[in-house]
């Protein structure tokens, strides 16, 4: 066939077709029945902005939000940062670093009700780590860690940092490969100790690494589900319900399939403006860091 000024959207039609099928057909979808009262029985009605109004005063909505708010603030950092030095640990020319680099990716490739379950026996109150934190003199009696509205949240979190390490640590990993050896040579000639190296170089260039770690897990923090699926349903008392918690049971356990659309569509709107907001931060950092 001869080329033409059509022929790279003849490449690009398939990917476009699927996307168009699976991504943006749902999401206008689920759109167009936030404003239905479809509940999966009956034929969806047209309500106009009741959904939402209901959304906006429903005092449960604003506590998984709150929790989902919470949930980013402290699962986002740790994301971003631990990593890089679990990258850095396993850049080193060491004999078998192989292994620590796919010991460390392991939880990444395991199920997350695998991985759920297993952390449901640790943190049982007759567990492993109740016993090891009152073996060390830490803790007099077990603490409640997934049925006590205090911690249940916290011990999720901790969850899902742990499996996602592996998963932005080869990402980290990538991106320390590029960076030139003769920097780290010249900074050693200088009198620059490891630290400073890791702080004036390895830092800087890894900002587009770090940008894209940040995005994606605001993004994972967002719609975290499986976690909480598996280790606490939501509770005790709604104290570790996220957003996406709350839109699964409003659709699927109460059938609210058009109030479960407007909330789907108020995580979306959040969503897209947080990165939106990541990438003019990051993008900031990364001129001034070229500058």
């Amino acid at each position: 066939m001869r080329r033409g000024p059509l022929t790279p959207f003849l490449f690009l039609l398939p990917g476009c077709v699927i996307l168009g099928a699976f991504i943006f057909y749902p999401m206008l979808q689920a759109i167009w029945l936030s404003f239905t009262d479809y509940n999966m029985i009956q034929d969806a009605n047209f309500i106009g902005i009741d959904n939402y109004t209901k959304l906006f005063n429903d005092d449960l909505f604003w506590k998984v939000l709150g929790q989902t708010f919470l949930y980013l603030i402290f699962v986002v950092p740790a994301l971003v940062i631990i990593p890089i030095f679990i990258a850095i640990l396993v850049n080193q020319p060491l004999k078998g670093i192989s292994f620590f680099r796919s010991a460390y990716y392991v939880p990444v490739v395991t199920s997350m009700v695998v991985v759920g379950i297993m952390w449901k026996w640790v943190y049982a109150d007759t567990g492993v780590l109740n016993y090891l934190l009152e073996s060390a003199g830490i803790i007099n009696s077990p603490v409640y860690w997934l049925t006590s509205t205090s911690t249940s949240i916290f011990a999720v979190m901790a969850v899902t940092v742990w499996k996602g390490l592996g998963y932005y640590m080869v990402i980290y990993l990538a991106g320390l490969q590029s960076i030139p050896s003769h920097l780290y040579e010249a900074a050693k000639i200088d009198g620059a100790n490891k630290w400073k190296q890791i702080i004036h170089i390895t830092i800087p260039l890894l900002m587009p690494s770090i940008m894209i770690v940040t995005i994606m897990s605001s993004i994972s923090a967002m719609k975290v589900f499986e976690e909480i699926y598996v280790m606490t349903g939501g509770g005790p008392l709604n104290s570790s319900k996220t957003l996406v918690f709350y839109i699964y049971q409003e659709a699927f356990e109460k059938l609210q399939m058009g109030y479960a659309s407007a909330a789907g569509v108020v995580l979306f709107l959040i969503t897209l403006v947080l990165s939106i907001i990541n990438i003019k931060f990051m993008s900031k950092k990364e001129d001034a860091v070229k500058g």
